[in-house]
């Protein structure tokens, strides 16, 4: 069960206001259908469906800062190009962050583009400047943390190693927050971690670790031992290990603590760190405890993992995994608030996929719901509910319903394999959910006449298809109560 203050740290994680400083650029995915090979070469022909640009490296970690609520500054270098301004605009669309450029005309804004076909990477393309920056740019960077940082709670430096960060522009930045007493929180990059002296705290993966501490690690003895050499040798008080599928593991001066891995299926791993660095980074700048940042990190970590392209996480995702614990529910489960939800139906539309959408109060679900489910989802690649809240199944089905509360139910669905994801809904019908998701097919019951379904018309109006099911009769959650009160 998940303990209080990890639930009021998820709800109050937004309230800080941070400065992050490092290597910005663009993750670009390309989407596309491969059916055959080139005649020209042994290689795939990508034919491209979609293509979806998002910030990328330290523009990923305010992206996650901006979406938890977090208010933040980012201090980068780009270069005066067309994927600068496409950056600008992209950072112009989070609400709590503000950008200081530092611009350089002889340098190109680096962009990494992923060519992905039916969730597969078939190649990846880098256009980058690597060298470092002059002594004139490094100044601005400095110039620009001195001016901000006595504002913050906490300094994030997202190391991407590209060139931004010269040795002494950190020592430099280091040195200011320390003045400040404000937590610097390094995501580090190369085998020398003396660069990073003063640290608060790293967050390192287990392959970073290993290369830096020139250790084999075979174990969670072996990644303490790494984990603590690092600290000692380079005064770095703490250090968060992230390990992929084993989890993570807390390193601090009296105390190593392994956490589990929350993920249960790895879709893409593209900005997990940047993930686990602004939400340790947010829960460190709110006075939590390390161990309660490095859970709700852990946690996060294991929804965006589930996901595609460079993932983002909400403040409804953290608060809803946190929920789902206690019914001992992987974190990256179905269940999902609407921003989240169209989030993902997006990613799976850039892949080609069909969307499906059905919905109803499943209380007590019984063999014709799933009769139902299992027919809607042979109709599409994802099958989408739409759950009514208790407050809206009280409204349809009278006070004394529901049986099993919103949670309970969702759950129940969401442990379905036929079911991709779950969608609280507050109102008697689902129009305006099925307005938003925009289905491509929209399946109910037999039961039901076509004029009868709600939510054909506009499904129909864009050329969707409406799916009447036939389902198997003489189940219902009504009769199943009055057999038991009987």
């Amino acid at each position: 069960m998940i303990d209080t203050e990890i639930s009021m740290a998820a709800e109050q994680i937004g309230n800080v206001r941070i400065v992050c400083v490092g290597d910005v650029m663009l993750d670009r995915f390309v989407y596309g259908d491969v059916s055959r090979i080139s005649p020209e070469a042994p290689v795939p022909v990508c034919r491209v469906l979609s293509e979806r640009t998002m910030l990328g490296g330290a523009g990923n970690v305010v992206r996650n800062l901006d979406a938890v609520g977090v208010t933040s500054h980012l201090i980068s270098v780009i270069g005066v190009d067309e994927p600068a301004n496409e950056l600008q605009e992209l950072l112009g669309q989070l609400k709590s962050v503000t950008p200081h450029f530092v611009f350089v005309n002889t340098r190109q804004t680096t962009v990494k583009e992923r060519f992905i076909s039916r969730s597969q990477h078939l190649l990846r393309v880098d256009r980058e400047s690597v060298k470092l920056v002059s002594k004139e740019t490094s100044a601005k960077i400095i110039e620009h943390v001195t001016k901000i940082i006595s504002g913050v709670d906490a300094l994030i430096i997202s190391d991407y190693g590209k060139g931004v960060l010269p040795e002494g522009t950190i020592s430099a930045i280091i040195s200011s927050a320390k003045k400040e007493d404000i937590p610097v929180i390094v995501d580090p990059k190369g085998k020398d971690y003396s660069r990073y002296r003063g640290a608060t705290l790293i967050t390192p993966n287990q392959r970073e670790l290993a290369e830096a501490s020139h250790m084999s690690l075979e174990g969670n003895g072996d990644i303490g031992e790494a984990a603590k050499k690092i600290a000692e040798e380079n005064g770095i008080a703490n250090v968060l290990v992230t390990r992929s599928s084993e989890g993570m593991t807390l390193v601090t001066k009296d105390k190593v603590e392994h956490l589990s891995a929350e993920a249960q299926e790895v879709f893409d791993v593209s900005g997990a760190g940047d993930t686990v660095v602004a939400i340790i980074s947010a829960a460190i700048a709110g006075k939590m405890s390390l161990i309660t940042g490095a859970r709700l990190a852990n946690i996060a970590a294991g929804i965006v993992v589930g996901k595609m392209g460079t993932a983002t996480i909400f403040g409804q995702d953290l608060t809803s995994a946190i929920r789902r614990h206690d019914y001992f529910l992987p974190t990256e489960a179905k269940v999902n608030e609407l921003p989240t939800a169209l989030a993902q139906i997006s990613e799976w539309r850039g892949t080609g996929q069909k969307i499906g959408f059905t919905n109803g109060c499943f209380d007590l679900i019984h063999p014709g719901h799933i009769t139902l489910l299992t027919k809607a989802r042979k109709a599409c690649d994802k099958l989408i509910v739409g759950l009514n809240t208790d407050q809206s199944v009280k409204l349809i089905k009278g006070q004394n319903r529901p049986i099993q509360d919103e949670m309970g139910r969702s759950t129940v669905l969401a442990s379905l394999a036929c079911v991709d994801l779950v969608i609280l809904f507050s109102e008697k019908t689902p129009q305006n959910l099925i307005e938003v998701i925009h289905p491509d097919v929209l399946v109910k019951g037999a039961d039901y006449k076509l004029e009868d379904v709600v939510g054909a018309d506009t499904v129909q109006s864009y050329g969707g298809n409406v799916l009447l099911v036939d389902i198997e009769v003489g189940h219902s959650t009504t009769g199943t109560i009055a057999r038991i009160i009987k």
